[in-house]
């Protein structure tokens, strides 16, 4: 039986951004945004964002107005367990 999955898409990112605060980071996105498994590291430079969500071109949008984003990874969670390319 496949597992169900609530948030589908396993949304990754870094920000090159300066000074981002990453617990008030954590505290936006956990206020405004739908999802689990979060994550946020940062440091005086960059922060990484992990993010299981069902929008994540939200996540994607608002992350853009803190700074250049890149190595962006948006992987399909319920097509990865049917064992195909997520």
């Amino acid at each position: 039986m496949e597992e169900e999955i609530e948030f589908r898409y396993d949304t990754q990112l870094l920000i090159d951004a300066k000074d981002i605060d990453e617990d008030e980071l954590d505290e936006y996105i956990r206020e405004h945004f739908v999802g689990d498994s979060l994550l946020v590291i940062a440091d005086e430079d960059t922060a990484k964002l992990h993010f299981h969500t069902n929008e994540p071109w939200k996540i994607l949008e608002y992350c853009a107005t803190l700074g250049e984003i890149y190595d962006i990874v948006v992987e399909d969670m319920i097509r990865q367990s049917r064992g195909e390319k997520g």
